[in-house]
């Protein structure tokens, strides 16, 4: 019987250290935002796609993987310096920072060191036209945007919203060695999307920005003006969807793409403005139209970015 009892235990500890490593694997790869990554390299791997010139596919996926990894390295220098408000807000508090599961210099190190092997890995596999603005994304994300303007400014969305919108142009830049008119639209279309869907995301999580007094615009001028600033940007939004066509990129079916989806992305910005508000502009019914308009921006630039693709490969 102890025998038994003993080969039971033996078996088990190896599983128990196993399962505990796997835990802590992926409280690494939760500091690199995986959630974030999957827009930022999809719309960086459309730029690649879309670029006049051909990589060698190795040097293409050595370039999506260099930008899935500077992305990961802002993410995770990001979440070093948030992590005090990100223990106060609910939707972050369990993070690997906040939670104490990893502590804040591992976190530093693993963000510095990867952001710097993806710029010098850029470099050297593709050109460093395209490793410097790989660079610029990652320093803007996290100087510019999380130590400066996160913590200051109701602006934070607008202007650091640029640190998003760099991946296509990264993309093209690999492929081409330079940056033009089409890479500038590509990341047009990425900042101009980024306050309605961010701010629609705010206005139902406004309560942890209010806690870790972080001034997003549904904090500082309340829920209304963030409902009337969301559907101003969706409306400047409409033309610059279209703009690849306009200035004869791309074909007459993506024109049709990006109609039919700037049409439902403003419908769905009226909604948010009608919908049942108290006197200050609050919600009176869970923030409905802010979550489905959360979510369509979310399909609006995964469709667009993939009509462009698909245009410019097959179509054109």
């Amino acid at each position: 019987m102890s025998g038994a009892t003993i080969e039971k235990g033996g078996a088990r500890a190896p599983l128990d250290a196993y399962q505990a490593d796997l835990s802590e694997v992926r409280d690494w790869i939760a500091l690199l935002k995986p959630r974030v990554l999957t827009l930022v390299v999809f719309t960086g791997i459309i730029g690649l796609l879309v670029a006049p010139v051909r990589l060698p596919p190795a040097l293409a996926v050595a370039a999506i993987l260099c930008i899935t990894v500077a992305a990961g390295a802002a993410g995770a220098l990001n979440m070093w310096y948030d992590r005090d408000i990100d223990a106060v807000m609910r939707r972050t508090a369990r993070r690997p920072i906040p939670a104490g599961r990893i502590a804040p210099n591992a976190a530093l190190g693993f963000g510095l060191t990867l952001a710097i092997a993806s710029v010098a890995v850029m470099g050297l596999a593709t050109n460093w036209v395209a490793a410097g603005w790989l660079a610029f994304s990652i320093l803007f994300y996290v100087l510019v945007y999380t130590m400066w303007l996160k913590r200051r400014t109701p602006q934070n969305i607008v202007i650091g919203g640029a640190a998003g919108a760099f991946p296509p142009l990264i993309g093209w830049a690999a492929a081409t060695g330079d940056v033009s008119l089409v890479p500038l639209l590509l990341f047009a279309i990425v900042f101009m999307w980024t306050p309605p869907h961010f701010w629609a995301l705010s206005l139902w999580a406004h309560g942890d920005y209010a806690r870790a007094k972080v001034p997003m615009l549904p904090v500082t001028h309340g829920a209304r003006e963030t409902r009337k600033q969301i559907l101003l940007y969706t409306v400047a939004l409409f033309p610059l969807g279209l703009a690849p066509w306009l200035v004869g990129f791309s074909g007459p079916a993506y024109a049709l793409v990006a109609a039919i989806l700037g049409a439902a992305f403003l419908w769905h910005a009226v909604r948010v403005l009608r919908e049942k508000q108290d006197e200050a502009g609050r919600s009176l019914v869970n923030d409905a139209a802010a979550r489905a308009t959360f979510r369509f921006s979310l399909y609006y630039l995964f469709v667009l970015f993939g009509a462009l693709a698909v245009d410019k490969l097959w179509l054109s």
